[in-house]
């Protein structure tokens, strides 16, 4: 069966750095070969465009102004509609296993996935934060997810992740393709719709990516002030599966537990940033009180609060 799928690779870019490079040859270095490979470039201004093509992907360009998360992904796979799976990647994604690709499309032998998403390592010179994120929120053991076990894991029943994830194209046409006005969470709000469709969301803990940031904790309060206007305006996926709220604590407790052994020196440092991730949550929940001006100071996402309609 996984031969006879039809695979498109997609990848978002803007100027893409040395991390894209490196994208680039763990694509190229994958046992699967895919059907198509795209790159949706919003108007770069470095090589981007021409390693892209020099490593086989055909090109879509398109002005900054008109990327949005779960617009550009929508746009890309209305692109690709010879393909059966889509598998989305960002620039600094880096497959780590020649067989990465195989794993998650293999994931898709289950009639009943519609959405399928790989394990994230940390970049190698990860700091410890981010290397117990990942260990947190990405284990050894793949799960077949469904609507039943929100019950037992609640919203993590719909997690997902845009840095490697892929998609049942028939699905994702089924079910009206990616939202086009969110924040970011296109991919975790996909794969609660495909959840209450009937379908399941797969984690593949064999198929594998680098993929890690280092964010600073001004960082974590922008990030996290667009989780919660993520959340304010969905709210129907936390009614529906459960809240965050646990998932948080037990987080938490993790961090300081694996700093305590690895890195002590880091906990001031971790304590800060939960305080920065909680005090941005919390205002975004609350953004529909607050200035469009405010916002996009307070957002990463700040192109989204272009448009007067988004306050």
């Amino acid at each position: 069966m996984l031969s006879e799928l039809r695979v498109g690779i997609i990848i978002p870019t803007l100027n893409g750095d040395g991390r894209f490079v490196e994208c680039l040859a763990g694509v190229s270095a994958q046992s699967m070969i895919p059907h198509r490979r795209l790159v949706i470039d919003s108007s770069s201004t470095d090589d981007t465009v021409a390693q892209a093509k020099a490593a086989g992907f055909e090109i879509k360009e398109i002005s900054r102004a008109d990327f949005s998360h779960g617009g550009t992904r929508q746009w890309a796979a209305e692109c690709l509609s010879d393909c059966d799976i889509l598998v989305y990647l960002t620039q600094d994604a880096i497959l780590a296993s020649p067989q990465s690709l195989a794993q998650i499309v293999r994931s898709f032998d289950d009639p009943r996935v519609a959405v399928a998403y790989g394990r994230q390592l940390p970049h190698r010179g990860a700091k410890p934060m981010e290397a117990h994120a990942r260990k947190f929120n990405y284990g050894e053991t793949s799960q077949l997810k469904d609507s039943a076990a929100s019950g037992e894991i609640g919203a993590k029943v719909f997690f997902c992740s845009n840095s490697f994830a892929a998609y049942r194209r028939s699905v994702l046409v089924e079910l009206g393709g990616f939202k086009r006005r969110l924040i970011l969470g296109e991919d975790m709000e996909f794969a609660a719709r495909s959840l209450t469709a009937g379908y399941a969301n797969f984690y593949c803990a064999e198929a594998t990516a680098f993929h890690s940031h280092d964010y600073s904790w001004p960082e974590q309060f922008r990030r996290y002030f667009d989780v919660g206007v993520f959340d304010a305006a969905n709210k129907w996926m936390t009614d529906k599966f459960g809240s965050h709220t646990g998932s948080g604590a037990r987080f938490v407790r993790s961090e300081l537990q694996y700093l305590l052994i690895t890195a002590p020196a880091q906990i001031p440092r971790a304590l800060l940033q939960t305080i920065a991730k909680v005090c941005g949550y919390r205002l975004g929940l609350r953004e529909k009180w607050l200035p469009v001006s405010m916002k996009r100071k307070l957002s990463m996402s700040q192109s989204y609060w272009r448009s007067s309609s988004s306050g």
